[in-house]
């Protein structure tokens, strides 16, 4: 180990344990083997901190091995994609291997374990298979084929390779334990029929080994000394020590299978199956679109090599699977960038500023700070004039008293520049539908920023950034957003992740930017001052620059989200008032301001967990949560059943009439005939008693609902 002092996580202290008990340091080994079938994803990242960084700080040999073994899927593409992400992430790996390496070798251990009475062949449909292997409470049961000859094993074994059959007429099998608690170990698949060309070995082989069969022993082969496996693994343990167990040598070094917990990354997906599902959909423009969780992609979009490593020493390693919001990955990449990206100016919204007392045709080049927080970034030169790009929303002609902007009165700085002054409404000019075209302002002569005058140095309520339109250089800006609305998108068993995709997630605006950016080139990082960090994106031309937003100067969505959640917290508040007020049109007012509040939430999560929350005896809560039903974007069936049942049974008991009458309403109108009978003793139990609060509305309901149920 290194001999910094830290504490260790439980990966570090499996292997400090190891060399304790009597492991050569010099027999440290470990690998990173990712199926070529997809490009890598930020979880990957994740994997490939751990195993690099344990060879970096044991000085210990790590493999780079592609666990190529179903050419269905796998692609040289694929192959490059992953070498090409693990050496931009600053790593450097010992050996490359592949699964297809240990082909031969792998063959040959089957037949041992043919000629061992250990594996066979097996002629059942998959269909079939699947009934005989049993479920988790129920034991398998024996395959007719299980007590084949080895003889005749042996030689179905050959004719397979040979290429005799169709693939799914036979597999191999290692005969282990059909009754097995672990279905895993009810006689798992070694050896499947596959006519496919591989990227390597191209149509010698005709049958490939399993994941389970391929993995162990080529850690085996190659002196992996401990093999990381994500959580879902654990299970497989058994079977990987099994299958060494058939063909270890004693005299040498015996892999050591430990799992540690994956790290899914909110608003986003890191399973490569919906990865893919996206780009074949169209959903995005490639792997390496900025929106995807890809390493690729990431790094399009803006994010450095170190601040993914930081992410992954940030978040550390677990044992037990965790949502990990992306807003600390994107503190990583402000805190990088923040400390790297020159800061210049660029106007996204462009408005006319015209300054009417600047001479015309005259211009200053004016001194410019590129990075503040690094003081060898030094000055620029940027270009002033008598005409500028002001953002838009940088001008009110009416502004509230927070308004720290340009506004009718008001003194604001042009960054780097002067002090301006918009005096009256007749210099705000306006197309003829009332559209602001130009601003009309005056500068102080004496005000330049940096110059010393007692301008200078007046103290104004605001500073813009802006670019001067004779100098300004046109550009493609992308704004990415999260790809999906919400949290998770695909942790509920009842809605589709794509449900999820946000339609805002890309917007492509024409800006002006300075025209120092003029030659930047691909990967070029910045921050736009005001506006965020942008990288200039592959698709940029000597003739037409393109910018990528990698991330905003503030988390926007954690204000979002607190918003959001102040709304619900409020409405709950407010629904105290429904049952204060006297008339009915005082009720409904409430009722629409909530609706509102409710209406203006996006976050299934946070409309699902505060409808569950909200369904106990209390009569406000009840009726916020029928308000939920009434006026969020959600629909019955994206709450559990259980719980709109609950919501009734609960609500046509409730002492409340208001309570009462949005159930009975809901009731009426319900398609879902089975969710509405589900409740109907419940009904029968208030048409027999009538509360004596009960309101005529109320009681017509009753009425109709009952000749519904006729």
């Amino acid at each position: 180990m290194a001999s910094e002092e830290k504490s260790l996580n439980f990966i570090e202290q499996i292997i400090e344990e190891d060399l304790k008990l009597g492991l050569s340091n010099s027999k440290l080994r470990f690998r990173f083997p990712p199926e070529p079938n997809g490009y890598l994803h930020i979880g990957h990242a994740s994997s490939i901190a751990l195993n690099f960084g344990l060879g970096i700080d044991y000085q210990s040999p790590v493999n780079l091995r592609f666990d190529d073994t179903n050419p269905e899927k796998e692609e040289q593409e694929f192959v490059d994609a992953i070498k090409k992400d693990v050496e931009w992430l600053g790593y450097k790996w010992t050996e490359e291997r592949y699964a297809s390496d240990y082909f031969q070798q792998l063959y040959d251990w089957a037949v041992l374990l043919i000629k061992k009475d250990k594996a066979y062949v097996d002629s059942q449909s998959s269909e079939d298979m699947a009934i005989q292997k049993g479920t988790p409470s129920t034991e398998g049961v024996n395959s007719p084929y299980r007590n084949r000859s080895v003889e005749e094993n042996l030689e179905l074994f050959e004719r397979m390779k040979s290429g005799e059959f169709e693939a799914g007429t036979h597999i191999l099998r290692a005969k282990i334990d059909m009754k097995s608690t672990n279905m895993l170990m009810r006689d798992p698949i070694m050896y499947r029929i596959l006519h496919k060309h591989h990227h390597r070995t191209g149509d010698t082989w005709k049958i490939y080994p399993m994941y389970d069969w391929a993995h162990g022993q080529s850690d085996y082969l190659e002196a992996i000394s401990h093999s990381f496996c994500t959580l879902e693994f654990l299970p497989h343990r058994e079977l990987y020590d099994w299958f060494l167990d058939q063909i270890i040598d004693e005299n040498q070094i015996r892999p050591k299978q430990r799992e540690f917990a994956r790290r899914n990354l909110s608003h986003t997906v890191v399973s490569k199956r919906k990865l893919q599902q996206l780009v074949k959909e169209k959903h995005v423009n490639g792997w390496d679109d900025p929106r995807m969780s890809t390493i690729s992609g990431l790094r399009r979009r803006g994010y450095t090599a170190a601040s993914l490593r930081n992410f992954a020493n940030t978040i550390g390693i677990a044992k037990r699977d965790n949502l990990i919001n992306v807003s600390v990955l994107e503190f990583c990449i402000r805190e990088d960038l923040n400390k790297i990206a020159p800061r210049v100016m660029a106007v996204l919204d462009p408005v006319k500023l015209v300054i009417t007392n600047y001479p015309e045709g005259k211009e200053e080049w004016l001194e410019a700070e590129n990075n503040q927080e690094d003081e060898n970034a030094g000055f620029r030169k940027v270009p002033f004039s008598r005409e500028l790009y002001i953002e838009r929303e940088d001008f009110l002609e009416e502004a509230p008293a927070k308004f720290f902007r340009l506004t009718l009165g008001k003194e604001v700085r042009l960054k780097n520049a002067y002090i301006i002054k918009c005096e009256a409404a007749q210099d705000v000019k306006k197309d003829n539908n009332g559209n602001i075209t130009e601003i009309h302002v005056t500068y102080d002569t004496d005000s330049l920023s940096g110059s010393g005058t007692e301008a200078s140095q007046r103290k104004v309520s605001g500073t813009l950034h802006w670019v001067s339109i004779q100098h300004a250089v046109e550009a493609e800006v992308r704004l990415y957003d999260r790809l999906f609305t919400d949290e998770a998108p695909d942790s509920y068993k009842d809605k589709n992740f794509l449900d999820f995709v946000n339609p805002n997630s890309l917007e492509i605006v024409k800006g002006f930017v300075e025209p120092s950016l003029a030659t930047a080139q691909n990967e070029d990082k910045f921050q736009f001052q005001r506006l965020g960090y942008f990288t200039v994106d592959k698709d940029s031309t000597p003739s037409k620059l393109v910018f990528n937003k990698t991330v905003g100067l503030k988390d926007a969505w954690e204000e979002k989200g607190k918003k959001e959640e102040n709304s619900i917290n409020n409405s709950l508040k407010d629904i105290n008032k429904y049952f204060k007020v006297e008339t009915d049109e005082e009720r409904e007012e409430i009722a629409n301001t909530i609706g509102l509040s409710i209406q203006n939430v996006s976050s299934f999560s946070l409309l699902q967990n505060s409808f569950k929350r909200n369904i106990n005896n209390n009569k406000g809560s009840l009726l916020f949560a029928h308000f939920i039903l009434k006026y969020s974007h959600l629909d019955y069936y994206d709450f559990e059943e259980e719980d709109i049942k609950k919501l009734f049974s609960m609500s046509l008991r409730s002492e409340s009439t208001y309570v009462r009458r949005e159930a009975l309403w809901k009731s009426r109108d319900l398609k879902e005939i089975e969710l509405r009978n589900s409740f109907y003793s419940d009904f029968l139990k208030l048409k027999e008693n009538i509360p004596k609060n009960a309101s005529e509305s109320e009681i017509l309901v009753i009425s109709e609902i009952t000749n519904i149920y006729k």
